[in-house]
């Protein structure tokens, strides 16, 4: 069940805390900010990614390339240049693509 529905594009999420954030996507706001270089992200999660950044912390390798990552969303994205996956599909005229904003943007 996903009750909290985003009134700007009407994605869906089971809890509040969750559409809260994910509204930041549409206002710009970034409340947390690296002590190390001052950028600004949405969530928690996105600046203890980037800090890892300053620290050479890469955890996600890339078995066919050894290409390393912080985020392991980031690493199942760059799989797809190595697969040629595309999931995304247009509804409208077929076309696909690797990321799901990518075809939001389309």
């Amino acid at each position: 069940e996903r009750p909290y529905e985003c009134g700007e594009c009407g994605r869906s999420f089971s809890q509040r805390c969750d559409l809260s954030v994910h509204q930041r996507i549409h206002t710009g706001e970034q409340p947390y900010k690296c002590g190390e270089c001052g950028e600004n992200f949405r969530d928690r999660y996105g600046l203890i990614c980037h800090q890892k950044t300053h620290t050479g912390e890469y955890p996600f390798k890339c078995g066919q390339c050894g290409k390393s990552f912080t985020r392991s969303s980031t690493l199942t994205v760059h799989k797809r240049s190595h697969t040629g996956e595309k999931p995304f599909k247009c509804g409208v005229c077929g076309k696909s693509f690797i990321m799901n904003s990518h075809l939001v943007v389309h």
